[in-house]
């Protein structure tokens, strides 16, 4: 994304609720508050990526730390070494801003960019941050998948399908693991499970699912039929 855009996202205060949690919000591990991004996390990748992926929002001391999607916290630490096993990721290990990753025919986001409260958002906060999720879809050029974790995501890329004439109705395509909806436009909806640390202790989610869901995504972003 541009940095007009980046910089809109991160100063964005749409949502007073967030916006109190982030000014309150005490810092862990011995970090002071100056060592926190604390505002909206943009989302990064490459430009050219043919697959989107979707998270829900950031982890209050995850990306809402570190100022990028899934870096810092557990879901990121059981996701990004399966990424870089697929091919979409250089490294397998990554933890700030400054550690050399870069992401190859993958573009990371969340439905909402802010931290919530209790990992929560609320309906309002994520049509608030739903723009921005359009226009993330609207800046890549290639692609062909957006691949959403958890049902949260996964009914906030639906309702935006929905508003543009994409979806009919939400019941129309019901969340499960590894669910792929082709859209009219040529792009493909698929579901997943959150890579969360609950999820993946209660084994909800391992790592040959995932890897087999990107096998699936891969394959669908190859298409040229979309």
């Amino acid at each position: 994304m541009d940095k007009a855009f980046v910089e809109r996202v991160a100063s964005c205060r749409r949502c007073p609720r967030l916006v109190d949690y982030l000014s309150a919000l005490p810092p862990k591990g011995g970090r002071g508050r100056e060592d926190y991004w604390n505002r909206p996390v943009p989302g990064f990748g490459d430009p050219q990526a043919r697959v989107l992926l979707v998270g829900l929002a950031p982890g209050a001391h995850g990306a809402n730390r570190t100022g990028r999607p899934f870096t810092g916290d557990g879901a990121g630490d059981f996701m990004y070494p399966l990424l870089h096993q697929a091919g979409f990721a250089n490294r397998p290990e990554v933890s700030d801003l400054g550690d050399g990753l870069r992401l190859t025919d993958l573009y990371i986001s969340n439905a909402v960019k802010c931290a919530p409260p209790e990992n929560k958002p609320l309906p309002v906060e994520f049509d608030q941050c739903r723009p921005f999720l359009a226009a993330e879809l609207a800046a890549l050029p290639r692609l062909k998948v957006v691949l959403a974790l958890g049902q949260g995501a996964f009914v906030s890329c639906l309702r935006l399908f929905k508003e543009a004439g994409l979806v009919a109705r939400l019941s129309d395509c019901p969340f499960g693991h590894g669910a792929a909806y082709p859209l009219s436009n040529g792009l493909t909806l698929v579901a997943s499970y959150h890579t969360s640390r609950y999820n993946v202790q209660t084994r909800r989610i391992d790592a040959p699912m995932f890897l087999d869901l990107l096998a699936q995504v891969r394959e669908l972003a190859l298409r040229e039929n979309g």
